[in-house]
């Protein structure tokens, strides 16, 4: 098996972190169930937006809210404080962009 520390020998990477960065975000780029899945978790866990949900999963606000209800997740609908009410608005306006420039 290939380890972290080989690509980091061969000058490939700047560091083991780094080739784990890499490499997790080959597998969710990959994976769009498991990047779904993590979404879903870090929600429940980290008290991250719905906004914020939804850009993770690569999906619309909408489609996240109706995946949610359909899987009996608790729902935590506005924002708590005035960074959470920021990043939620710059979240959509990414959304917003992402959907204007798509083909």
């Amino acid at each position: 098996m290939l380890e972290p520390q080989t690509l980091v020998a061969a000058r490939l990477y700047p560091s083991q972190a780094a080739v784990i960065a890499d490499a997790l975000r080959s597998l969710l780029l990959e994976k769009p169930q498991l990047r779904l899945e993590l979404a879903i978790y870090r929600y429940q866990t980290e008290e991250i937006s719905l906004a914020k949900t939804a850009s993770l999963a690569g999906g619309s606000f909408d489609q996240m809210k109706m995946l949610m209800v359909q899987r009996g997740v608790q729902l935590r609908l506005g924002p708590i404080d005035d960074a959470e009410i920021a990043e939620e608005i710059d979240t959509l306006e990414r959304l917003l962009a992402d959907r204007d420039s798509a083909p």
